[in-house]
């Protein structure tokens, strides 16, 4: 049980260097959409642009806020050792295999959750990436477009 645990662990720090990496690339796709000064031109392109990176963020800062993680059983609890000095053996074990499934079922959810928000914000990212490569095909190569959205 306890290296199901450890696997959840891993999970959770994959998920932060998912998250990390997911930073670094919109944060390098806002910074050569800036200093192409494409972001500048109005245009329905930037309009894109602008919408994809807030939902990005947003998605990203939501999976970066911390989430409460279930620990089992509570140690603050005043009554945590009045139950569980009362027990036999077989039950203490039997009762630790139960807190230990359900800070398991709790703590997937969260990973879960987390995981969901990131594959959603990777599919925008690779949106506003091909919104921003349309954008640069419209201002550079095809400059009888970039009229049309002044």
């Amino acid at each position: 049980m306890r290296s199901v645990l450890e696997q959840q662990r891993q999970q959770a720090n994959t998920l932060t260097t998912k998250l990390n990496i997911l930073f670094v690339v919109n944060g390098a796709l806002l910074t050569s959409l800036t200093l192409s000064r494409l972001m500048f031109i109005p245009s329905i392109f930037s309009l894109g642009e602008i919408m994809g990176f807030m939902i990005n963020f947003t998605l990203l800062i939501n999976a970066f806020l911390p989430r409460q993680v279930a620990i089992s059983p509570n140690l603050e609890d005043q009554k945590f050792l009045e139950r569980y000095l009362s027990l036999t053996p077989e039950e203490y074990h039997l009762k630790m295999m139960v807190n230990l499934v359900q800070t398991y079922k709790i703590n997937k959810q969260r990973i879960d959750d987390v995981s969901q928000t990131l594959n959603y914000a990777a599919y925008v990212t690779l949106a506003v990436a091909f919104v921003i490569m349309l954008h640069t095909v419209a201002a550079y190569f095809l400059p009888v477009l970039q009229t049309q959205f002044f």
